[in-house]
């Protein structure tokens, strides 16, 4: 459906596609994995318990061994005597010189020294493994309650993504870094309450105060028109002026439309897909018979949550531009809705002129058309897509453009339930 109906150029075998997605979604295959400030900061808290605990026992360890080094001297000297061992720990000859069952004792001593050391580090690390789990544990429980502020700042700009500027923090507590950010965020939403109240004012205002004069005009010419003694020249002046005037009626509407359709839909309710093409069908199908366009496609029924009205005009000016932007000759349309595991999909598909697959982007530009920057075409304001690419993003939707072999365009709305 480009505004242009000049033959350019057929598309190569598989052009790209140029996708519209207002929320990209990025599935992450383990999402528990997912790096959050509690999870750093846990790390963060756990990492240097961890690191002084190591610390610490390097010094104890160290002290301990230095301590058991001075005392490891025998005070005594043994010269004589008959002596028994009275554990197993360690080898002691019963029947020796003095000065051998002494160098005996000193290496018994000297073993015992090192098993010590060596159960002192053993417990001392399963004692800091321990702790160190429970002050992981201590860190995870207190970074949440740190951040829980900033939880109840992330759920209040979320509900604020759907439109809500109602809503506000209102965060109580010390008067530290993050109330000061939440009362910024309430002052900015104040701010963006009155602006978009403002905005809806101005669309009202101009509503009333763009169609009023040209409903006059209108009206002034169908009148003039209406008058049997008027002259040939006069008479074709008034449809020109006439036609202008309706030209001028749909440039406003679809302003209005589109400025109306930026915005998210709040008050959603269920409107079957084929119903809403249908009626676009329907609406459409005098002037695709005064072209020879044949319009044809089957529509299940498809029941998406959005705006009635809107979702008409996504059919409607897109079985429009499928129709004026079509052959001379045996022209068809294809209009077909289903429904798809979590999202309905419209589909208009249409015979026409060969659109470069990079040039399809461009047709979603306000007052663009194929290989023209601005409106002068008698087919329409060049608002048609622009609308319709906006209301599908006020739906949470993706439309995507696909050129098709041989001519054309495939339009697949896709919307989710």
């Amino acid at each position: 459906m480009p505004a242009s109906s000049k033959a350019s150029a057929p598309p190569p075998a598989t052009p790209p596609m140029p996708t519209w997605d207002p929320k990209p979604v990025n599935v992450r295959p383990f999402p528990w994995l997912r790096p959050t400030i509690r999870i750093r900061l846990t790390l963060l808290y756990g990492g240097m318990f961890l690191m002084a605990g190591i610390v610490l026992l390097t010094i104890i360890y160290m002290l301990a061994a230095n301590a058991l080094q001075e005392g490891s001297e025998l005070p005594v000297k043994i010269l004589r005597g008959n002596f028994a061992a009275t554990s197993n720990v360690c080898d002691l000859p019963s029947q020796t010189s003095g000065e051998i069952f002494t160098q005996a004792i000193q290496s018994c001593l000297q073993h015992q020294r090192a098993q010590a050391l060596n159960t002192l580090l053993n417990r001392s690390l399963l004692a800091l493994l321990g702790l160190t789990v429970v002050a992981f544990a201590f860190g995870y429980a207190m970074a949440g309650r740190v951040l829980s502020p900033l939880g109840r700042i992330t759920r209040t700009a979320q509900r604020v993504a759907g439109s809500d500027l109602h809503r506000r923090i209102e965060l109580g507590g010390p008067d530290d870094e993050l109330k000061e950010l939440a009362d910024t965020f309430d002052e900015m939403l104040d701010r963006l309450d009155r602006a978009f109240e403002s905005q809806r004012r101005f669309v009202a205002n101009a509503s009333h105060e763009l169609r009023t004069p040209l409903a006059i005009n209108r009206t002034l010419l169908e009148v003039q028109l209406a008058d049997p003694d008027a002259s040939p020249e006069l008479a074709q002046l008034g449809k020109t002026l006439l036609a202008t005037n309706e030209r001028s009626e749909q440039l406003v509407e679809g302003l209005l439309l589109l400025a109306r359709s930026e915005n998210k839909i709040v008050d959603k309710k269920p409107v079957d897909l084929a119903e809403v093409a249908s009626q676009a069908v329907d609406q459409t199908r005098a002037e695709a018979q005064a072209k020879g366009v044949e319009i044809r496609g089957v529509r299940q029924q498809a029941f998406v949550q959005g705006n009635g009205v809107l979702l008409e005009r996504i059919a409607l000016n897109l079985v429009q531009n499928a129709v004026r932007y079509n052959t001379a000759q045996d022209g068809w349309v294809e209009v077909m809705t289903e429904p798809q595991q979590g999202c309905a999909v419209l589909v208009v598909s249409n015979t026409g002129p060969a659109v470069p697959a990079y040039e399809v982007e461009n047709l979603f530009e306000p007052f663009r058309r194929l290989r023209t920057e601005r409106t002068g075409s008698d087919k329409g304001v060049g608002l048609g897509l622009s609308i319709v690419r906006s209301v599908v993003r006020a739906h949470d939707g993706s439309i995507t453009a696909t050129p098709r072999e041989g001519g054309g365009l495939e339009m697949r709305v896709v919307l989710p339930l």
